[in-house]
């Protein structure tokens, strides 16, 4: 097992029995692109836990994370205790900032893409993660999902160049993850509950296969979204 594959695995840790399919793509899709394009001082909006440090490490000088007072997550990881909105942090400061499944829970999400605009150094670049098939969660802070149309269009409102814009799953991923989400209910019967983790577990290795042959990227659970600063800024 290479670096990429161990340290995708440890990451992995994070997910549960019934998403393990769509953490295990979104983070071959992110390690890619933080081994791409992450550097220099990096800005977290919205870190949690900060679960993907063991990524991110080996790329940047610092790692900073942003969270605000009443995040569902523990603050015990978070450096700045802050909204996306305004992260307190100087102009121009930052050469990376990421924010991975934050921008649905967001009620002005332009205000917060605008803000990482401002955060950032001339051509310095985010990366983000935003979803466009998937489930209510987090309720009631959930409020938008996103085509890479609209991805575009607010990057671009606030000043940044789009450098990609990745589907990050077909169909067949998006079917099988939801359709996991949904048998997690007859999990919480004692007696069903092996069988349910079963069916999970052989419907998402499955899907994972399958995932390299789909070619329906418009009922994609996510994109993965790189914009850059422009370096005249």
């Amino acid at each position: 097992m290479n670096d990429r594959d161990q340290t995708i695995s440890a990451c992995l840790s994070q997910a549960a029995s019934h998403n393990w399919l769509v953490h295990k793509l979104f983070l071959e899709h992110f390690y890619d692109a933080v081994e791409k394009f992450a550097a220099g001082r990096l800005l977290d909006i919205g870190c949690a836990t900060k679960p993907w440090k063991p990524i991110l490490d080996p790329h940047v000088s610092e790692y900073v994370g942003v969270d605000h007072v009443d995040s569902p997550h523990q603050l015990e990881y978070v450096d700045i205790v802050a909204d996306a909105y305004d992260t307190t942090v100087d102009t121009a400061s930052f050469d990376t900032v990421i924010s991975t499944a934050v921008l649905e829970h967001l009620e002005r999400p332009q205000d917060a893409i605008n803000e990482m605009f401002r955060v950032l150094k001339p051509g310095g670049r985010a990366i983000i993660s935003a979803p466009l098939f998937w489930h209510l969660h987090e309720e009631p802070r959930d409020f938008f999902r996103y085509t890479k149309y609209g991805l575009t269009y607010m990057f671009e409102s606030a000043g940044f160049e789009v450098v990609e814009a990745t589907p990050m799953s077909g169909f067949v991923v998006t079917f099988s993850q939801e359709l996991c989400y949904f048998i997690s209910y007859f999990g919480r019967r004692r007696l069903l509950k092996p069988s349910v983790r079963a069916a999970q577990f052989l419907i998402q290795r499955i899907a994972y296969a399958l995932n390299k042959f789909d070619r329906s990227k418009t009922f994609t659970w996510a994109y993965l979204v790189v914009a850059q600063k422009p370096e005249s800024s």
